[in-house]
């Protein structure tokens, strides 16, 4: 088995996978068009990215490539529907860059409150202005707005009781049980967390639903003067309403993540927000510390060797949540060669669909059961070829999938 890794990886990663007995190849300088290419030479089974995109030419290049591992959480760099229609699985690492994100959540927001980049801005250039910058508001006692609750929000969540801050939260999963343990107040929209908070942070995750969440009428009822915080994703922000937020009361941004970001790990990058005044900009590094890498450099060996292992990898992302099947057949069986052979032809002979497929040996390895879900009823033709077609099959059941 042959992993290509894409990106920068942890060294003690490395060793690992290669300790699992798979052939490692590093190449932290593909992009996504010469990603492709590497892909078609090396004909990698796993491939391992942080950054780097991956795009659908790259999968239309592979040929053995069966596991795409994003060593993070987020996963908007992978065209998921090019992977899924190769039956390619792609794989996260949830939760392991949370602290990390955390902490640069709280970096940006002490930068934007102080106003830090300025600060360090005029005094490399010489000048000393003490007047202007002894104006900071302060954080204790002000309300901080949390935009999704995941993992990644529950540190931030964590850290603001730490200074001594209010905390309004909304997620569509948040209950007012689960805002009490948090100790937060359970706002009932966006646009509530937007006009009760000083401070705001987005933790959500980049996905259809959530593509531009944050809208115009949300970056319109942000308060004047307000700061806000993106460390998740760009696509979950009208960047175009923030900056006139940012223009028009004074808005302080801090960003780690932009639209439209370069799909290598180094390129040119012109962002009118970014280089506007009152933001405070970092280069999607919120996961980049030492512990968190180092965590997620484990959690990807562990899923190579889950998958090296099983044949199943964990933390799959692009698995269907329902399948189109409306049967479930069951056929219990003599754990004999060719049963399972004539039970598929029998299938597809008729021109069902299997969705789903599974065959449990029992003690003694004398006996079997097979599950399998279809998309149409097999009908009483079918059921009885597939009971009578094998001396080896004892019984076929069939139910309706509800």
């Amino acid at each position: 088995m042959h992993a290509l890794i894409a990106d920068k990886f942890e060294p003690s990663g490395v060793a690992g996978l290669k300790s699992l007995g798979l052939q490692v190849t590093v190449n932290a300088d593909l992009s996504p068009e010469t990603l492709p290419g590497a892909i078609a030479d090396l004909d990698p089974d796993i491939l391992i990215v942080r950054s780097t995109k991956v795009q659908a030419p790259a999968f239309e290049r592979a040929r053995k490539l069966s596991l795409v591992i994003r060593a993070g959480a987020g996963f908007d760099n992978i065209d998921l529907a090019a992977a899924s229609s190769r039956g390619i699985s792609v794989a996260t690492c949830p939760g392991k860059n949370s602290i990390a994100v955390a902490e640069l959540t709280w970096g940006l927001i002490l930068a934007c409150d102080r106003r830090i980049p300025e600060q360090t801005a005029e005094l490399k250039a010489a000048q000393w202005n003490k007047k202007e910058y002894s104006k900071a508001r302060g954080l204790h006692g002000r309300t901080l707005g949390v935009i999704g609750l995941g993992r990644i929000a529950e540190e931030v969540i964590a850290r603001a009781h730490a200074f001594g801050m209010e905390v309004i939260a909304w997620s569509r999963s948040l209950t007012d049980a689960r805002a009490r343990e948090l100790g937060v107040l359970r706002a009932p929209d966006t646009l509530t967390v937007a006009r009760e908070s000083d401070v705001v942070s987005v933790n959500i995750a980049a996905n259809s639903e959530t593509k531009g969440l944050l809208n115009a009428a949300f970056c319109e009822a942000l308060r004047p003067g307000a700061i806000f915080i993106n460390t998740s994703r760009g696509a979950v922000v009208d960047e175009g309403a923030l900056l006139n937020a940012v223009r028009s009361k004074g808005v302080r941004c801090g960003l780690d993540v932009f639209t439209n970001e370069p799909g290598a790990a180094t390129g040119a990058f012109d962002s009118a927000i970014a280089k506007s005044p009152g933001v405070c900009g970092t280069h999607h590094i919120g996961a980049s510390t030492d512990q968190a890498q180092q965590a997620i450099a484990e959690e990807v060996v562990r899923i190579v060797r889950d998958y090296k292992t099983t044949g199943e990898a964990p933390n799959v992302i692009n698995l269907c949540d329902k399948t189109p099947a409306t049967r479930l057949l069951v056929v219990r069986h003599l754990n004999k060669p060719g049963v399972l052979a004539h039970v598929v032809g029998a299938i597809g002979k008729a021109g069902i669909n299997i969705e789903d497929m599974d065959n449990v040996i029992y003690q003694g390895a004398t006996a079997a059961c097979a599950r399998i879900s279809l998309d149409a009823d097999p009908g009483a033709e079918v059921m009885n070829a597939i009971r009578t077609g094998s001396p080896h099959v004892l019984s076929v059941d069939l139910t309706v999938i509800e």
